[in-house]
Formats: structure tokens, C-alpha cells, sequence
């Protein structure tokens, strides 16, 4: 390698919108040096995404790949050899994909490329993925799924390096016998930037005309995985126990408008505010006094970080691992339990005073100053 120039390390993932792995690894963007160490991205998806220009203006080359479906397999297997013989000067190949993650190195592997990492963001336990199917509200979703845990058993035989958001989702991808050779890859932030100030939350909350409102907030895609359904019907029992509340869901996906609907259905659409993919993420938590999280399954959410970083309590499902809560402000409840039960859990959380866990963000390992240093060096030392 050039010692003039950087080192190219090609980042896969599926397109570069707000969601967890594309926040974690912009993250780590923009805090490494790239005078050193420099990303590219391989995307699979035609559309530009929420982070395309700053990855330009960052130095970024972006590539895009058609979508990996079982009808455009070979096809797709053909591209991406052509892809690699195109750019041979990468030595890196770091994906992103989970369990799919088997294509992308597989084939990176017969290129002779020396470095694969496969980093997986997910834990899918099969008892939640039998739920998932079950509901089937977005077909798509659950069959790419379902494909992530029937192939992800070859990812061990392509990968040189493995990488994992939390132990739980290491597990889930390598297996338990791999434990010992997974590398823990922080979903670090720059804390500072959500520290909750009182002033600032006043001015966003009278910014959105929440003056005196109880807000309930999310972040997330919308998608299967994220449980927006039960997420809309546990505000629904809220609302009934308490009219002041609001709910502000941020993001976007397949089922936004099934769930505009939904919300249109139950007659609270006036109380619930879709703001869409947003750049101001440490702003409106200031305004957020609950975060809930309902998910059906989870890697380690890198936006319950976020939330803990503004010092928000956080109503979370029980199958989203332990490992996120640094900061005691959650609380864990059962995908199982009823609708109204959630919603008397937020009732009895959501009074509390906020306080600035600055201090202890950066105790346990999650700022992102720490944490892009030993991601970069690892790049330069690789071995």
C-alpha cells in the first residue's frame, strides 16, 4: 500500500438512509482520520441516500449494486465479480449485510482479497422471527429475514475478521463456539451532542408546538422489525389514559403509510407526528420526555444509546439485549404483555428529572473519540 496515501476500506451496506449500522459507521467516519484511513461504499440500492453527500464531501467513493434477491442471484454474483476485478486495489472488505454478508465475502474471498470482515447488527431469535412471519405486514422484511438465519451459517467460512455491535448479536451471527474470536464494535457517538439542556428542550418543544405536551417518541425505520403496529397501539391506550400525550415518530420505510392509516383508523392521527428522516437527531430527543422501543428484535440500537446520552428513560421490549442499558433509564417488558400494561409503564416513567450522563457514556466505552482510534488502528495493523 501507498504509505502517501490512505488506505481504502470498502464499507457494504444496503443504502446509506438513517438507520442503526448507517449511523454507527458514519459515526466512525467522520471521526477517523482520512488522511490515513479512507471509506468507500458499496450500496445496494439506485436511489441516493440521507448520507450520500456527506460521504462525497468526506472523500467517499460511492458504488451501487442492484439488490440482492433470490430472482437477480447469479446475476448479481456476476456483477460483483466483475465489481472486484474492476477495483482490485481493495484490500478491506468490511460488510455490513449480516448474515448476507456470506455473498459479498464469498465472492471476496475467491478474489483473493486478504481482509473480510463480516460485522453483524442483528439478533433474530427464531421464537420472534415465528411472530414476525406470522404477522406479515411487510412481506419483503420477513423473507429477507428469514434468509438472513437460513444462510447465515456460511458467514464463519468466508470471513477473515468478525465484528459485532454486542455480544448477543455475535452469537447470533458466528455462534457461541465463536465467541472468543468476535471483535465488540461500540455503537459510539459524540456524546456532547446529546446532553439534555432544559433550555434547549423548552425551545424544540415550543419550536413543534408541544408546549405542556407528555412526548413519546421513536426512532426507526419502518419496517417489520421496529413493531410500529403495537408501537401505535400502546399510544392508543395511552391517549385514553391521558390526552396530553403526544407521539413522534422519526424515519421512514415500506409501512409509513399503512401505519398513517392505522392512526387515521383509531382517530389519534392528530397526536401522532411522522417528521420523517430527520439530520437534527440530538435536538429533537431534547424535546423527547420517553423514548419507546418496542422492537421485535434488535442488534444493540445505536439510537438507545442516543437516548441515554440526552438522559431519556426508555420503555423497551425484552428481546433487545441487556448489554444497551449503561445507564440504568430503562426498562424492559415483554413483547407478550397487553398493550395497556406498556402504556401504564410509560405513565409511571415518564415524571423524572433528567440529568446529563455525559460522564458516564464516556465511562462505558460508548464515546466516539475512544472508539474511531482502535477502529482506525485496527485498519493500519490489520493482520
Amino acid at each position: 500500500m501507498n504509505k502517501d496515501k490512505p488506505i481504502r476500506v470498502l464499507q457494504v451496506l444496503t443504502i446509506m438512509n438513517l438507520g442503526g449500522a448507517e449511523t454507527m459507521i458514519m459515526n466512525y467516519y467522520r471521526h477517523i482520520d482520512r488522511t490515513k484511513v479512507q471509506f468507500d461504499f458499496l450500496l445496494h440500492r439506485q436511489e441516493r441516500g440521507f448520507f450520500d453527500d456527506e460521504i462525497e464531501s468526506l472523500g467517499g467513493k460511492i458504488y451501487r449494486m442492484s439488490a440482492i434477491a433470490p430472482k437477480n442471484y447469479f446475476i448479481y454474483k456476476k456483477n460483483l465479480n466483475l465489481f472486484f476485478d474492476k477495483h482490485p486495489d481493495y484490500k478491506i472488505v468490511h460488510s455490513h449485510l449480516n448474515a448476507l454478508s456470506s455473498i459479498i465475502l464469498g465472492v471476496a474471498k475467491k478474489k483473493n482479497i486478504p481482509f473480510r470482515i463480516a460485522h453483524s447488527h442483528l439478533a433474530v431469535e427464531p421464537l420472534v422471527l415465528k411472530k414476525v412471519i406470522k404477522k406479515n405486514t411487510d412481506i419483503k422484511a420477513t423473507i429477507k429475514d428469514s434468509i438472513q438465519t437460513l444462510v447465515k451459517g456460511r458467514v464463519t467460512k468466508v470471513a477473515t475478521h468478525y465484528f459485532a455491535c454486542g455480544e448477543k448479536a455475535g452469537n447470533w451471527l458466528f455462534g457461541y463456539k465463536n465467541k472468543t474470536k468476535v471483535t465488540i464494535i461500540n455503537n459510539a457517538i459524540n456524546a456532547s451532542l446529546f446532553t439534555y439542556d432544559a433550555i434547549e428542550a423548552k425551545k424544540i418543544k415550543n419550536e413543534l408546538n408541544l408546549e405542556n405536551k407528555k412526548v413519546i417518541g421513536h426512532i426507526g425505520r419502518f419496517n417489520e422489525q421496529k413493531n410500529h403496529f403495537f408501537l401505535i397501539k400502546i399510544f392508543n391506550e395511552l391517549y385514553k389514559k391521558d390526552e396530553n400525550c403526544v407521539l413522534l415518530l422519526i424515519g421512514d420505510g415500506n409501512l409509513k403509510t399503512k401505519l398513517k392509516e392505522e392512526a387515521k383508523r383509531l382517530n389519534i392521527d392528530k397526536n401522532i407526528h411522522f417528521l420523517g428522516l430527520r439530520d437534527n437527531i440530538p435536538e429533537l430527543l431534547q424535546a423527547f420526555d420517553l423514548f419507546l422501543f418496542p422492537s421485535l428484535y434488535e442488534g444493540l440500537p445505536v439510537t438507545l444509546i442516543e437516548a441515554q446520552a440526552s438522559g431519556i428513560k426508555i420503555i423497551t421490549s425484552n428481546t433487545v439485549t441487556k448489554e444497551v442499558d449503561i445507564t440504568n433509564l430503562i426498562t424492559y417488558i415483554d413483547l407478550d404483555r397487553p398493550a395497556e400494561e406498556w402504556a401504564d409503564y410509560v405513565l409511571a416513567n415518564i415524571d423524572y428529572k433528567r440529568k446529563n450522563t455525559l460522564s458516564k457514556i464516556k465511562q462505558e466505552g460508548y464515546d466516539i473519540f475512544e472508539n474511531a482510534k482502535k477502529l482506525q488502528n485496527f485498519y493500519l495493523n490489520i493482520n
